[in-house]
Order: structure tokens, then sequence, then C-alpha cells
């Protein structure tokens, strides 16, 4: 009896871990214009999708996105800081989740410009939204197309 209990004490604490882990919400920290009310209802977004969220206005947004190295072809409307990451712009939160379960080895990802439909904007999606990745050493590529 002792050996078996042993095993079922192992997979309760494992399960306990798990649940744990999975209601954990993740920070994530949003750069953008003060004026712009798309920006917060990205963060809306994100806070529904467990994510905490810091939105921090800035005037001197691309500033911020310089510094974390966003190119200027594929800024969007805000910067996103999440887990070491930088997600510009509207990206969908079933994309930042799998920058964050794959963790490539890039600066980040880009939804340019602030496209209809996408989470946070307003009207219909009406295309494929191509998300792309990049980072300092390498010219940008398509990360995934959503």
């Amino acid at each position: 009896m002792k050996s078996v209990i042993a095993p079922l004490l192992l997979l309760s604490v494992i399960a306990a871990t798990s649940v744990a882990s999975a209601g954990e919400e993740r920070s994530a920290i949003l750069y953008k214009n003060p004026e712009c009310s798309c920006c917060e209802s990205y963060a809306d977004y994100l806070r529904d999708n467990g994510f905490e969220v810091t939105v921090r206005p800035t005037h001197d947004l691309s500033l911020i996105k310089e510094r974390h190295g966003v190119p200027d072809s594929l800024q969007g409307c805000h910067t996103t800081l999440v887990d070491g990451y930088v997600i510009e712009g509207h990206v969908p939160v079933d994309t930042v989740d799998r920058l964050l379960s794959e963790r490539p080895e890039i600066t980040g990802i880009s939804l340019p410009g602030m496209p209809q439909g996408s989470p946070g904007m307003t009207g219909r999606k009406t295309e494929p939204f191509e998300i792309y990745q990049f980072a300092p050493a390498s010219s940008p590529s398509i990360y995934v197309v959503e």
C-alpha cells in the first residue's frame, strides 16, 4: 500500500502545481500615446485573457519603439513588453501565447499599423493578419498568418 501512496501523492502535487500555474496572471507593460483609446481596448483585451497589464502613457512612443528594436516598417499603435519580448500593435492573444510557449530567439512580433477587426480595434476582420517576427541581426519575416 505504501508503494501506491507515494506516486499518488506526487501526482497530486504535480496536478496542483499545474492548476496554479495555469491560473497565474502574466505581466505586461503597454506603452501608448496618452490620447489613444484603442490601446486601452487592447490592454482590456489582454486583461480578459489573463494578463496583468500596466499602461504607461507617453509622448515618446517613437523612442520606446527605437529602444526596443522595433523596425520602422513594423511599427504599430502601441508597444507591449511581455516576458522579455516586444509585442508591437494589436497582436491576437493566441499568437502572443504561441510566442511565449515557443520562446524563439527573437526580439518580438508585430502586427503593423492598426488593422480593422484586430483585438482592440473596431470593425470586421477582412483579411488574414500577417504577424512578423523581428530581431537585430536579421530581416523581419512572417511569424504567423492568423
